[in-house]
């Protein structure tokens, strides 16, 4: 009798549950880790007016100290492609004796009319709009938006915060950032950590109902908490989030402002990319 009851006792200890993780506690902080997922810019940005305003006077500069272009080794004579050169040529000589005209204004301005003119002649070439559907429709779920910025992923949790959460004792930085990140928003991502320093932290007091990772607990903490945030680079996949993520976004610098809270934003945004 003595023997079977010891034996169920035996066989009810091997079907419990993997004990917990033991945070990592220094000095009275616990210490958590984030993960600053980003994508990078997909297309070149949009050049400010000094910059154009830049490229067209060295343009004007060097075509004035340039010599004469040899047409008639370039071009067949009467072709129509030295019937195009010939209007391009004409559009711009015209647009050095204006200041306000640059010359690639007013090339393009000779090329648009000469394929209106002659559709038939000549295989257009239609270029791709900068504003993308997801841009259109105001998607922050999508990484095709904002393709001349810098994305950030970040996820709700109670609350806005970038992927984050409690390091087990026997872990890494970088080891719980990666687990964490997996943890919050699957495997389907293709992602690389840039380093295995962090890149800053935030410092806080942790509040009655919450351990810092964005869950609800039943214990009070008295202990500070310091999240070290590791950067990372996304280059594909789809975020699938799990039951704690609420909601998630790929948001720019100045959109994480109107999500995350103020002082949580002021200790990551100089670390963040202002393209």
């Amino acid at each position: 009798m003595l023997s079977s009851r010891v034996c169920t006792a035996s066989r009810r200890s091997f079907a419990t549950v993997a004990p917990s993780r033991a945070p990592l506690v220094i000095k009275n902080n616990r210490i958590l880790a984030s993960v600053i997922l980003s994508r990078a810019p997909q297309i070149t940005r949009d050049s400010t007016p000094f910059e154009k305003a830049y490229f067209d006077y060295k343009e004007k500069l060097e075509r004035q100290n340039a010599t004469t272009f040899p047409t008639e080794f370039y071009f067949k004579k009467g072709s129509l492609a030295e019937k195009r050169w010939k209007e391009e040529e004409e559009a711009r000589r015209q647009a050095m004796a204006d200041p306000q005209t640059s010359l690639t204004a007013a090339a393009a301005e000779k090329q648009a009319q000469f394929e209106q003119n002659d559709a038939a002649a000549i295989n257009k070439v239609e270029k791709s709009s900068r504003i993308t559907q997801a841009d259109i429709n105001k998607d922050v779920k999508n990484l095709d938006r904002a393709l001349q910025r810098t994305l950030y992923l970040v996820v709700n949790k109670s609350e806005w915060q970038f992927p984050q959460g409690q390091i087990d004792s026997t872990e890494y930085l970088h080891e719980a950032a990666e687990r964490q990140l997996e943890e919050e928003c699957g495997r389907d991502l293709d992602v690389w950590f840039v380093g295995r320093q962090p890149v800053g932290f935030y410092k806080q007091v942790a509040s009655k109902s919450s351990d810092g990772s964005g869950s609800k607990v039943s214990c009070v903490f008295y202990v500070e908490l310091r999240t070290f945030f590791m950067k990372a680079r996304v280059y594909a996949g789809q975020v699938q989030p799990s039951k704690q993520v609420s909601d998630y976004a790929w948001l720019t610098k100045e959109e994480l402002g109107d999500y995350l809270p103020p002082d949580y934003y002021n200790a990551v945004k100089d670390s963040l990319s202002d393209l």
